[in-house]
């Protein structure tokens, strides 16, 4: 039996679309002799729909979009995923075609509500196993979060199943693929039987599909890998009991080639998929500004990229030198805008007003605002996206300016530590030198004061950063990272910099996530709590 496993980039609410990419998909591997094609999780609506599942109409066309397939699809088996409404329930299904008719639907088990997703808010689990033979293989289905409980796969083994595939929508974080690989592989050792676990590909919001399809052995043995970040459709036989594919397993990227690869993916379909020609960002000659530049150019092409200097009398000589040498490296022209005219007319305007103890931070504050709404003036000229260059460890702290520096559209570097910018940094320069060597040694500052520093406001980064890895990432409590090494009034600092920052993030832009917790769809705090962790 030849099979194919379809990885394809599936748009949210585009029915239309991603039902003629599964008719292209199952026309293809017709042609070459497969026998049964497999799609990914939800396929026709992308992933994930939230509140459209809430719309009668929405899955109505979903369950139409089936009978295009159908009429497509004589001479080969396809496997779809859907949203499935049945005796008033809606469920999350795979629907299987076979000689022209719709033969049978599976319905997921496993309805993962932790982290980014929140299945059981729209559908109702399943509880039977699909099982048909395909040219003499016995084919069982399941659905992502399936494979990851041992019930599903043992029942498909019960029913006589050589082969199990599992349709996917597994987003990205580093170093997913490798653990997925290990629970099939867990599952092909408890049950003796082929595993093809086919994945969605493609960026939807803060969310990055990172495909990584693959087909293991029953022997264990990984056999076929799709490439990463990108379609792809792979080909596998089953013969005998033996796996074999057709093309050697596609090398996946990995430590920062792999993160890179998923920001560049979540930036470029973000602007995309969302009707946007251009961008614009500031650069300010400093390290998250030079990264979001030169992750802009590699995702969407210079061309389509605006770079805006707004210098200010506390900007360095230096950082003006190193905005423009990158500019000049990425081949983009550099708008520079001064800001000091500017500020001195909101000053006089707010003579009268804004004398008082805060007022530093406020003109500190003010010189971001600036900046801020002239970017936001440009890209509405031009119907461009503003990009915002803060990073995750700034974000985490509030050490970033409403309607200031978080002002814009999508957030690059949103779900990267300050610590991993400069890693990407050097990946990137590792690939061509477009950051200059001075960008990645100097002091980080935010220059809105004479000699400012972030260390003045902040613990070194390397701290910081390990407070979050803990705290933000890994969830532990405040008494478990002073055991594991922290000192105690910095962690109890930065829990209070954390929790008063919430309303920040809560009006920040979306990005892309890569770790096992982004701030967005996994982070759920309230701005007003009473709670302090015990210290």
């Amino acid at each position: 039996m030849k099979f194919a496993l379809a990885q394809i980039d599936c748009r949210v609410g585009d029915i239309t679309g991603n039902t003629a990419r599964v008719i292209d998909g199952l026309r293809t591997a017709r042609a070459q002799g497969v026998d049964l094609i497999a799609f990914p999780e939800l396929a026709l609506t992308g992933y994930p729909p939230e509140d459209l599942l809430l719309r009668t109409s929405f899955v109505e066309q979903a369950a139409r979009a089936v009978g295009e397939i159908v009429k497509a699809a004589r001479g080969i088996d396809v496997l779809v995923g859907l949203p499935w409404r049945e005796e008033g329930a809606l469920y999350n299904a795979a629907a299987w075609i076979h000689d022209g008719a719709l033969a049978a639907c599976y319905r997921k088990h496993v309805l993962p509500n932790y982290g980014v997703f929140d299945e059981r808010r729209y559908f109702a689990p399943g509880h039977e196993p699909l099982v048909r033979r395909v040219g003499g293989v016995a084919v069982g289905v399941s659905i992502c979060e399936d494979l990851w409980v041992p019930e599903p796969a043992a029942a498909a083994a019960r029913a006589g199943a050589q082969l199990l595939v599992n349709l996917n929508a597994s987003p990205y974080e580093r170093g997913k693929e490798r653990v997925r690989l290990e629970v099939a592989k867990s599952r092909v050792k408890a049950h003796g039987i082929a595993v093809a676990y086919v994945n969605m590909v493609g960026g939807q919001d803060e969310l990055v599909f990172d495909g990584a399809s693959f087909g293991i052995g029953a022997d264990g043995k990984l056999v076929a890998a799709a490439r990463a970040f990108e379609p792809d459709l792979v080909t596998l036989s089953l013969e005998g009991g033996v796996l074999q594919a057709d093309t050697p397993p596609a090398a996946w990227p990995e430590g920062e080639a792999s993160v890179y690869a998923a920001l560049k993916c979540g930036l470029a379909d973000y602007v995309d998929k969302n009707g946007f020609e251009k961008v614009v960002l500031g650069l300010s000659g400093g390290i998250d500004s030079a990264l979001t530049l030169a992750l802009c150019c590699d995702a969407i092409g210079a061309a389509r990229v605006t770079p805006v200097m707004m210098p200010s009398p506390y900007t360095a000589a230096m950082s003006m030198e190193d905005a423009q040498t990158e500019a000049r490296a990425l081949d983009v022209p550099l708008a520079v805008i001064p800001i000091e005219p500017v500020y001195a007319a909101f000053d006089a305007a707010l003579a009268a007003h804004w004398i008082g103890p805060g007022q530093p931070v406020a003109a500190e504050n003010l010189q971001a605002r600036i900046r801020g709404t002239l970017l936001m003036s440009i890209a509405n000229a031009h119907h461009a996206l503003v990009l915002i260059t803060s990073n995750k460890s700034e974000t985490a702290v509030g050490y970033a300016t409403l309607y200031g520096d978080m002002a814009g559209g999508y957030a690059p570097l949103k779900d990267v530590l300050k610590t991993d910018v400069y890693r990407l940094a050097r990946y990137r320069n590792g690939l061509s030198p477009v950051i200059p060597q001075r960008v990645l040694t100097r002091p980080p500052s935010a220059e809105l004061r004479p000699d400012q520093q972030d260390v003045d406001s902040l613990p070194p980064y390397e701290v910081l950063d390990a407070f979050l890895r803990g705290f933000v990432e890994n969830n532990q409590d405040a008494e478990s990272l002073v055991a594991g090494g922290l000192d105690r009034a910095t962690v109890e600092r930065l829990v209070g910099l954390v929790r008063r920052a919430e309303h920040k993030r809560r009006q920040a832009p979306p990005g892309t996530r890569i770790s096992g917790r982004a701030f967005g769809r996994d982070w759920r705090y309230p701005i007003t709590a009473v709670y302090r962790d015990k210290m």
